[in-house]
Formats: C-alpha cells, sequence, structure tokens
C-alpha cells in the first residue's frame, strides 16, 4: 500500500473550514469535509472520483473524542432542562459526515467509523484499511483523523491504495506513516 494523496486542517492560510449544509453547532463536520475534499481533490480532481476508482474506494472515520462540541452541547441543553433541536442527533455525526463525503465523492466502497483506543490512532486505522484492501473490499481507503482539543481543533486525510506489488494481511499497518 501507498499514499496517494494526503492533507491536513489546517494548512497554511487556513481560515475556518466552509459550513455543511444539515449539520450545525460543532466544527466536526465542517473539517471532515474540508480535509476529506482536500485530501481527494489531490488525487481525483473535481467530484466525484472516476468510476471503478471511486467504486472501490472506502471511507474510514477515526477519532477518540468524537464530535465534542455537539456533545457538551447537548448535555449543557439538557442538564439545565432545555430542549435539544432535531438537527442534534449528535451520535450519529461521524457516520453522516462520512456518509456525506463518500456520497458527494461518489465513494462506494464500506463506510466505517473507529473510535481509537491506542496511542497511535493512525495506526489502528491503517490496520483497519490494511483488513479492507488485503480482502478486497476496496482498492482505496480514505482515512480521516480528527480530534477537537483545548489547543485546537485538527483534521488529517490520507488516501491509501494499494502498491505494484503483492502484499499480504499486515503489509500496510507496519509500514503505515507517522501519526500527525
Amino acid at each position: 500500500m501507498r499514499v496517494l494523496a494526503e492533507a491536513r486542517w489546517p494548512e497554511p492560510g487556513d481560515g475556518p473550514a466552509p459550513t455543511v449544509p444539515g449539520f450545525v453547532h460543532s466544527m466536526f463536520p465542517p473539517l471532515v469535509a474540508a480535509v476529506a475534499d482536500r485530501c481527494l481533490t489531490r488525487r481525483h480532481g473535481t467530484p466525484p472520483a472516476a468510476g471503478d476508482v471511486g467504486a472501490r474506494t472506502a471511507v474510514l472515520l477515526a477519532s477518540a473524542g468524537g464530535d465534542r462540541a455537539s456533545a457538551d452541547h447537548v448535555h449543557t441543553t439538557v442538564a439545565t432542562g432545555g430542549r435539544v433541536g432535531p438537527l442534534f442527533f449528535y451520535q450519529s455525526v461521524p457516520n453522516s459526515i462520512a456518509g456525506h463525503v463518500a456520497a458527494r465523492w461518489g465513494l462506494g466502497g464500506p463506510v466505517l467509523c473507529l473510535s481509537p483506543t491506542t496511542a497511535d490512532p493512525r495506526a489502528e486505522a491503517t490496520a483497519e484499511a490494511d483488513l479492507l484492501l488485503y480482502d478486497g473490499d476496496a482498492d482505496e481507503a480514505l482515512l480521516v483523523l480528527i480530534e477537537q482539543t483545548a489547543t485546537g481543533d485538527h483534521a488529517v486525510a490520507v488516501l491509501l491504495g494499494q502498491g505494484d506489488t503483492e502484499c499480504g494481511p499486515g503489509d500496510f499497518a507496519v509500514s503505515s506513516p507517522p501519526t500527525s
């Protein structure tokens, strides 16, 4: 497997990520969409990704903390007796935005959301991509790693694909690029 494209948010010159219709309050969905678009554009140009390639591209979204801003908003609203708006199905935000990216780009491979438990979320997500590619479920895998922290929100997207040589299980995870 090799890295076909990579992107970060923010990169030099970035302001806030563009909003995504249907997602409110949190920067989690806009960051996922922006970094995924940036990465996929570097490989495929404009959406959708070309036929066979797009049809066999998986999306893996990894976040240990998930959409903290929406979760905190819902918690505060419920704790103070307020009514949570209908767009705050915050538990499904990661799944929804991963599906949004897949639909926008015409990606027909598996869509997975992971909550990494190791010190190296990128290696954990890469290991999952390894399985998808090795088992034949996808030819490419878009990994989106995102965290919202007190020091700022950040996201990385990596598009992985099979190399020119035959590979076996575990080959991709062992040679995965470094975290962050």
